[in-house]
């Protein structure tokens, strides 16, 4: 393996990391439940089951996807950050800001789960209509592909990531 393909893998397997933590251990379920809210399919929320249910639209649902793909993206920063620390990697500053920047905008595309919404059209435009639709048999194919759409794109944040990138 090359120098330049291990602090690919490392950067890779942290990000991947973080982002799996980001999005299902420090996501609230209010942003996992409000995120996709517009006005005209408004989202219904009670934080107990005893609370009475607030109703979010477009507004809400913006900020929602908005302040997840920040926590999001700052989980991933602090895992990179710290793991690359660890081993020993430098990262370019500016490259490691365009790998989060990439990482923050195309999280948002799929997460601001509107009707018609980004992955919703990717999918019935490439033949997996069906898929996404799909939530039995112990599967959900929006989930699957929304997984398969972050993935792409962290493997492409952690190649931008690691332009020039050195170890100490």
């Amino acid at each position: 393996m090359t120098h330049r393909s291990a602090l690919f893998a490392a950067v890779l397997g942290l990000g991947r990391a973080g982002s799996n933590v980001g999005d299902h251990f420090v996501q609230s379920d209010y942003c996992a439940r409000v995120k996709g809210a517009t006005d005209e399919k408004p989202v219904h929320f009670a934080a107990t089951p005893d609370d009475e249910p607030t109703v979010h639209g477009t507004s809400d649902g913006i900020k929602a996807c908005a302040w997840h793909c920040l926590t999001y993206t700052a989980t991933q920063a602090l895992a990179v950050g710290a793991g690359a620390r660890a081993l020993g990697i430098r990262l370019h500053p500016g490259a490691a800001a365009a790998a989060l920047a990439l990482s923050f905008v195309t999280h948002y595309a799929a997460d601001r789960r509107v009707p018609g919404g980004l992955l919703e059209t990717l999918a019935t435009k490439t033949g997996k209509g069906n898929f996404w639709r799909l939530a039995d048999h112990g599967i959900n194919g929006a989930y699957c592909l929304d997984s398969a759409w972050h993935h792409g794109w962290e493997t492409a944040a952690a190649l931008v990531a690691t332009i020039g990138a050195k170890t100490r």
